[in-house]
């Protein structure tokens, strides 16, 4: 029986320590075979959140399990305790798999166990892992990354993902669906986290362009060029291109491109228009350029995106019951 140890200390997520369990803690109806023994690992009673919990074993153990998960860090810009530190490092080094949830890289990464590898955090803090840990190439938009022994994922849901795929691994593809329907998610989800960024607009008078972001807002229909925005803002296109990258980080026509993918992907969540109209709404002109540039971006085709995040509400004559379609 595959033993898998959650590692937990005062600072945990719940979210994530909690949906590890609900993964690893009982099998799915019609499974044969063992499933997995869930211990938790820690160093006496702790606090995440709101809940207080009673380990079953020390830190000292981990290295005895077959999987050690390591939920999410609350707060990254605090180090983790070197006891968890320390007890993963052993665990790794002990040849146990070891897999990070959401900002629980931040504690892989305390432990070296990235050094030289690729891997991902919460899309929200992938800056931060990347600017603390150099050794450490981090993917800001995958779910996750499998290198072996040692596995990261992406925030929050996709920490599930994660876990199915550990499921998988282990048990096959079979079980990881039967799985799944139990916890009523999809077994694998397609693209990856840049789905679920939003691309940031400065608030109002926060700086020189707010009124030129504005007027820019107004006309993604329109094709607009660096010297249509640098001619309304009345400034040089090069002084307009320093001020957009101290505004927004990016160049002018970076942050157009991603102002209309994501006036695209409200069009796709909000009405039922086809991804020509959509095409010509955000000023890209053809489905087939909305496709490519969409695509690349979020990295999902539009009629993939519609299908995930449209939630319509139907109402059923039959009953009256209202039914979310995904």
């Amino acid at each position: 029986m595959n033993t898998v140890a959650l590692a937990v200390t005062d600072g945990m997520l719940h979210f994530e320590l909690s949906l590890a369990y609900e993964v690893f803690g009982s099998a799915p109806d019609g499974v044969a075979g063992p499933w997995y023994d869930v211990v938790v690992c820690g160093p006496g009673a702790v606090r995440a959140g709101r809940f207080g919990l009673e380990p079953d074993h020390g830190l000292d153990q981990l290295p005895r399990a077959d999987t050690v998960i390591v939920p999410g860090w609350a707060d990254i810009d605090e180090e983790p305790p070197t006891e968890l530190v320390d007890a993963v490092r052993a665990a790794h080094e002990a040849g146990v798999r070891v897999a990070s949830l959401c900002t629980g890289a931040f504690v892989l990464a305390a432990a070296g166990l990235l050094d030289g590898l690729r891997a991902t955090t919460h899309w929200a803090h992938t800056e931060a892992l990347a600017a603390r840990y150099p050794r450490v190439t981090v993917d800001p938009d995958v779910l996750y990354v499998d290198n072996g022994s040692v596995l990261t994922s992406a925030g929050k849901a996709a920490a599930m993902d994660l876990c199915l795929h550990l499921v998988r691994l282990d048990h096959g593809s079979s079980v990881a669906n039967v799985a799944a329907r139990r916890l009523v998610v999809p077994p694998h989800r397609e693209g990856g986290q840049a789905q679920f960024v939003t691309t940031p607009v400065p608030a109002p008078d926060s700086h020189p362009l707010a009124g030129l972001l504005s007027w820019v807002l107004q006309r993604l229909d329109q094709p607009l060029t660096v010297e249509d925005l640098a001619r309304q803002a009345r400034m040089s296109s090069r002084h307009l291109g320093r001020h957009f990258r101290a505004a927004t980080g990016t160049t002018p026509l970076q942050w157009l491109l991603a102002q209309r993918i994501r006036h695209a992907q409200e069009l796709l969540e909000t009405t039922d228009d086809g991804v020509d109209t959509i095409a010509t709404a955000t000023g890209m002109g053809t489905a087939t350029t909305l496709r490519r540039h969409f695509n690349r971006t979020v990295g999902v085709p539009p009629d993939t995106y519609r299908r995930t995040f449209r939630s319509r509400t139907r109402t059923h004559h039959d009953g009256g019951e209202h039914h979310h379609h995904l």
